[in-house]
């Protein structure tokens, strides 16, 4: 039987949380100039978001005016124990000891240190001194499926476990007063929330093996989603044409990954889609002829925890874990710079390869 790498533990950390109504009328009802004031409350309301959790809280402090210096020390302060605990979580889900794992990956698109996190968190949790390590940076929303594409390949080239870890601090990005009439900006500080989601593979077993990793990018449309660096933060860039843009590719993405393993939609029952934003969510759903049920754990997620970036797609991976009775086969589609698509199938195991 050939080998697969099977994702066999996950966990997952939050920081605190705050309702999105509360953030609205503490904060952000006095950060737009007041002509975008009434847009802005509306797209806040309409965002799909109930709850969402920031490691730098703007009900406590503001960092808008804060540089890129300043952002990224504070990065490394407030993501090491929010990976340290997501990381800690997986392994023991897993049954997998820290000293055991061949790789280690973690993908971030929201802060850089050197030293990283994968030196520092490797240190930390025990892991091997010759453990192998991988950085994934700047690759948005979507990071988690490129990375879970290049551990799974190690694991079944190496045989031996490996980890993914996905975190976001995006809260040390809200943008200064000047950038308060720009609507990307607007709905960016209505969606994004900080989050850590890790996942731990293993050479066969039970859990979920990863049959396929696939990807498509527009680079016509390269300019619809940006993330530049900037003297004040990381600067979002969201056009109101990305939903069309994945209209255009989702189905032949999802129907070519399906094709391949002589599968259809409908044996599908399993939905992990990355919940960028609800018009996003409209769109795939109606382009694969879904229900609202396979859209749930996706919106399920949105309205609990935000668009997370890279992590937000491995939350709702976990949440169709925990169902009481789990899906057998998964597709899990993420959506960023690129434009990039990707799409990875899972199908549950019970048996050790």
């Amino acid at each position: 039987m050939e080998l697969k790498a099977t994702i066999a533990g996950m966990g997952t950390a939050l920081p605190p949380s705050a309702r999105q109504d509360e953030l609205w009328e503490t904060c952000f009802a006095r950060h737009y100039a007041p002509e975008k004031r009434a847009l802005a409350k509306r797209i806040f309301e309409n965002s799909g978001v109930r709850t969402r959790q920031a490691a730098v809280s703007p009900l406590l402090e503001d960092v808008s005016d804060w540089s890129t210096e300043q952002r990224m020390r504070r990065y490394l302060v407030e993501a090491l124990p929010l990976g340290k605990e997501a990381v800690s979580r997986a392994l023991t889900d897993a049954g997998v000891e820290a000293g055991q794992l061949g790789l280690f990956a973690v993908c971030s698109c929201t802060g850089y240190a050197t030293p990283g996190l994968d030196i520092l968190l490797a240190r930390d949790l025990g892991m091997s001194p010759t453990v192998q390590r991988l950085f994934v940076g700047h690759m948005g929303c979507y990071a988690a499926l490129p990375g879970l594409g290049s551990v799974s390949d190690f694991v079944v080239a190496r045989e031996k476990p490996a980890l993914l870890l996905c975190a976001e601090l995006t809260s040390l990005h809200l943008q200064p007063p000047r950038a308060r009439t720009d609507l990307q900006q607007i709905v960016s500080h209505a969606l994004f929330a900080d989050a850590a989601a890790a996942v731990v593979l293993t050479p066969g077993g039970p859990g979920f093996a990863v049959r396929e990793v696939a990807a498509v990018t527009d680079t016509t449309t390269a300019d619809h989603m940006t993330w530049e660096v900037t003297d004040l933060g990381f600067r979002m860039g969201l056009s109101p044409r990305v939903p069309s843009v994945l209209k255009l590719h989702v189905r032949k993405l999802v129907d070519d990954l399906l094709d391949r393993h002589g599968l259809t939609i409908a044996e599908v029952d399993g939905w992990a889609i990355h919940p960028g934003g609800p018009k996003i969510l409209d769109v795939v759903q109606q382009q694969l002829g879904l229900d609202d049920e396979a859209l749930a754990p996706s919106r399920g997620v949105l309205s609990a925890y935000g668009n997370c970036s890279s992590p937000t797609v491995l939350l709702v991976l976990d949440a169709l874990r925990s169902r009481e009775r789990p899906p057998r086969l998964v597709v899990m589609l993420a959506f960023g710079p690129g434009l990039t698509l990707y799409g990875t199938l899972l199908e549950a195991s019970t048996v050790t390869s």
